[in-house]
C-alpha cells in the first residue's frame, strides 16, 4: 500500500469544507493513518514549498498557508498518491473536473481547497516533514475485502 500526504488547506478550514474531503477519503476506499489540525509554522511552510522558493509567488503562499489552521493527513492505499490527485482535480480549479474536490469547491488557483503530494519522493517528504513515524497507525479497514481484489 502507497502512503500519500493530503492538506486541507486554510480556506477549506475555513469554508467547513474538512468533513467532507475527509468523507471523499473514506469514501473512496483510502485509509487516514495519521490527521492533525495545527497552524503551519513559516519554517515548516517554507521546507514544504521549498521548490516554489524562487517563483514570484512564494510569498505570498508562504503567508497564505500559515495564515490559519489547515488539516495534515497521512493517507493510504493502492495508488495512494494518484486516487487522490485524482480527487482533488487539477490545480487550477477552473480546469477540475466536476465531482473533484476543486472543481466543486474552488474557484481560484490561489485558494484551491486541499493539497496532495504528486509524487512517491515528494510524498515521503512531506510525511516526514509533517507527522513523526509514531504519529503514523497501521490498521486495516474491516471492508478492505470489499475494496481490493
Amino acid at each position: 500500500m502507497e502512503q500519500t500526504y493530503v492538506m486541507v488547506k486554510p480556506d477549506g478550514v475555513q469554508r467547513g469544507l474538512v468533513g467532507e474531503v475527509i468523507s471523499r477519503i473514506e469514501k473512496k476506499g483510502l485509509k487516514i493513518a495519521a490527521l492533525r489540525m495545527n497552524f503551519i509554522s513559516e519554517a515548516t511552510a517554507k521546507e514544504h514549498y521549498g521548490e516554489h522558493a524562487e517563483k514570484p509567488f512564494f510569498p505570498s503562499l508562504i503567508e497564505y498557508i500559515t495564515s490559519g489552521p489547515s488539516v495534515s493527513m497521512v493517507v493510504v492505499g493502492k495508488d495512494a498518491i494518484k486516487v487522490m490527485r485524482t480527487i482533488n482535480g487539477a490545480t487550477n480549479p477552473v480546469e477540475a473536473a466536476p465531482g473533484t474536490l476543486r472543481g466543486d469547491f474552488a474557484l481560484d488557483i490561489g485558494r484551491n481547497v486541499v493539497h496532495a503530494s504528486d509524487s512517491s519522493e515528494a510524498a515521503a517528504r512531506e510525511i516526514a516533514i509533517h507527522f513523526e513515524n509514531s504519529e503514523i497507525v497501521d490498521y486495516s479497514r474491516i471492508d478492505e475485502v470489499c475494496i481490493y481484489e
